[in-house]
């Protein structure tokens, strides 16, 4: 059983006021311990099937019919999904997010992405400017290999510098602008690389069906 609503707002609190900033080649910080342990074991079971990539990568939007979301489907069948965006939706997180991160996210909707990526994938950089005001890459796999598969970051120039840490349970944060470029370059991926790629979008973002809570914002 997933924990609490309350000790997963207490643990991602706690992960969050204890990471520390960095500023280059953008303002980012590496968290680590964002969650209990019971919550990081349901998550990563989820028995969502990893989609096939058909020889094509690059954007995650190119396999758009395969991606999964904690939607109001998924909320209903699995109690680790629910508890998360409740928790991601409670003002006591999002105030914490706003403090800790320089961002603002009232009025924003919550949109929650279980991501399992297979050998072939790769991300080209990309910012993510535009309608979505808070990044938050919430790493599960522990595969052989997998602490090699971090989140790729870039210069202003799209030059790559190096990679995030990539260890269960840990996760890169960014609030996105006009040079917050990251991808993933082209690497072996053994297994499946699993990760949750957590969303703050402006009411602009048009696939309503992706959102956690289409109709409510957060406070």
């Amino acid at each position: 059983m997933p924990s609490s609503k309350d000790a997963v707002i207490a643990s991602l609190i706690k992960s969050f006021e204890a990471a520390p900033r960095r500023e280059q080649p953008y303002p980012h910080w590496y968290l680590e311990n964002c969650l209990p342990a019971a919550d990081v074991a349901e998550l990563t079971a989820l028995p969502f099937p990893a989609p096939a990539l058909g020889g094509i990568s690059g954007k995650r939007e190119i396999h758009n019919a395969t991606r999964q979301y904690f939607d109001a489907a998924n909320m209903e069948k699995y109690p680790a999904c629910k508890t998360l965006n409740e928790s991601l939706q409670d003002r006591r997180l999002t105030s914490t997010v706003e403090r800790v991160f320089g961002t603002n996210v009232a009025g924003n909707y919550l949109r929650v992405e279980f991501a399992q990526d297979t050998d072939g994938f790769w991300l080209e950089p990309h910012t993510d400017l535009g309608v979505k005001t808070f990044t938050f890459l919430l790493y599960l796999s522990a595969g052989a290999g997998h602490e090699k598969l971090g989140t790729d970051i870039y210069d202003a120039n799209k030059v790559h510098l190096g990679s995030s840490p990539f260890q269960p349970n840990g996760a890169l944060v960014f609030v996105p602008s006009t040079n917050t470029y990251h991808g993933f370059e082209p690497k072996t991926i053994e297994g499946v690389r699993k990760s949750i790629i957590i969303n703050y979008v402006t009411n602009d973002w048009r696939a309503r069906e992706q959102l956690a809570y289409p109709n409510t914002p957060v406070a």
